[in-house]
């Protein structure tokens, strides 16, 4: 396997670099973000009483009487930690992805994933049962299958005539993704609560808004999962980049592979998208400028792409939660202004190089 991670190394455009120093870096980073995130809102906390707070909370000592441990613990805490998850999920879905298609600026948009996912969750929420239940089991049940169901779509239009093709395989999400899209459009004008079609507009803008410890746990396993069913098969990923023939010459089951590679990007799309919403740009931005950093080998690359969304997302949610005085910006609208530019300069550069 030498010369896979050699071309793993090639694809990524440099040579990596002391790849345990970014990850030490990313990870210092994300300790600060999450703090500053509890501190920061419309009434700041000083960082000292913020984990003073988290610490008795740990420990097990009696919480100190007033609003500022309610404002830390039950209020600002889960959301950080929330946001940390689902940018830590987004970094390795799109990691997983771009690998699946061997295009560095793929996304799950591009293979119409995020938008099955957006209309199971919105179906459920805008046509009966778990309407108002907030973000709950129903919604990630929903929004799972719409993922899955999607993703088995292209899957089966861009096989169709035997072999397989990246290039048939985005084509086929994109055209999947917006028909999906404008179906969700549709049932969002179908509503009839125009209070409820504000919300589910807003949900699909992005946001963690109302995020509660016990939204934290299923998405938190299902990353966790999903990093290491995904490490486990890093070095064949990095086959996967040398082209199928390649990859089937080093033993890899590249059709095996891809089905599973379709089952964990679904699965994390769906609870990613049920408890935060429709987030762009994350999961193409973020594999990306890590792979600018440490190489193409997925063994280095998928922890990185983790801490490097987990750190994205935390500061993007707190730039949305304390930007405006009177309301909270959606999340994919920072994303989206912060996102576009950098990808922008990216493919410029990429131009340059070529």
């Amino acid at each position: 396997m030498g010369g896979v991670r050699a071309a793993a190394t090639a694809r990524g455009g440099v040579r990596a670099v002391r790849p345990g120093l970014v990850a030490a870096v990313l990870a210092l980073a994300l300790l600060v973000g999450l703090t500053v995130a509890v501190s920061l809102g419309s009434v700041d906390i000083p960082i000292g009483e913020v984990w003073t707070v988290v610490g008795r909370r740990l420990t097990g000592a009696e919480p100190e009487p007033g609003t500022r441990d309610l404002i830390v613990w039950q209020l600002r805490a889960p959301r950080a930690l929330l946001a940390a998850v689902v940018g830590a999920g987004l970094g390795l879905v799109g990691t997983a992805v771009q690998a699946l298609v061997r295009n560095p600026l793929a996304d799950p948009y591009l293979l119409g994933i995020s938008s099955g996912a957006s209309l199971g969750a919105v179906a459920v929420i805008v046509l009966g049962a778990g309407a108002g239940a907030g973000l709950g089991v129903g919604i990630s049940t929903a929004a799972f299958a719409g993922a899955l169901a999607s993703f088995a779509l292209v899957w089966t239009l861009a096989r169709r005539g035997g072999g397989f093709s990246p290039l048939r395989l985005v084509l086929a999400g994109v055209g999947i993704g917006q028909f999906l899209s404008g179906f969700t459009s549709f049932l969002v004008l179908r509503a009839g609560d125009e209070q409820q079609t504000r919300g589910v507009l807003f949900w699909l803008m992005g946001s963690l808004s109302g995020a509660q410890w016990s939204q934290v746990a299923v998405p938190a396993a299902a990353v966790a999962l999903g990093l290491l069913a995904l490490q486990a098969r890093a070095r064949s990923l990095n086959a996967l980049l040398m082209g199928d023939e390649t990859a089937a010459g080093l033993g890899v089951d590249v059709t095996r592979l891809r089905r599973e590679l379709f089952a964990v990007t679904s699965l994390l799309t769906g609870v990613l998208v049920a408890v935060s919403g429709a987030i762009g740009f994350v999961g193409l931005l973020v594999p990306h400028v890590c792979r600018l950093l440490v190489g193409g080998d997925h063994r280095r690359l998928l922890p990185v792409s983790a801490l490097a969304g987990a750190v994205l997302l935390v500061a993007v949610d707190t730039v949305a939660r304390t930007a405006l005085d009177t309301q909270e910006v959606p999340i994919g609208v920072v994303t989206a202004l912060i996102g576009a530019p950098v990808l922008l300069y990216l493919l410029d550069r990429r131009l340059e190089r070529s």
